[in-house]
């Protein structure tokens, strides 16, 4: 897995998203972007107007994780479609295992 998706920090980790608003469903769709600059690809169900996708976002990603909502925080790129969550009590190993089914190309 791309060492730019998903990074340790202190309390946890940060993945690298870039997001599609607007979508069917919200899913993992795949990686955006190589190496350094890679990111992980998710369709989001709800529009990019007043926060709508950033909090289904986070929405998302804590139920992925099975962590509580507030453990979850938009860390950067809030009106880009490239965004950075923080997931605080996530080690990367758990994150890279938690994301592995979604990224295996057949």
């Amino acid at each position: 897995m791309s060492s730019g998706m998903i990074r340790a920090v202190a309390d946890g980790v940060t993945v690298a998203v870039h997001a599609h608003p607007g979508a069917k469903r919200t899913a993992i769709t795949g990686v955006y972007g190589e190496g350094a600059a890679a990111q992980l690809k998710i369709a989001v169900q709800a529009p990019p107007v007043e926060g709508r996708a950033n909090s289904a976002l986070i929405d998302f990603l804590a139920e992925l994780f099975g962590v509580a909502h507030n453990r979850v925080e938009l860390h950067a790129g809030a009106l880009s479609r490239s965004k950075v969550f923080l997931v605080r009590g996530v080690t990367r190993a758990e994150a890279e295992r938690i994301f592995a089914p979604y990224l295996l190309t057949p």
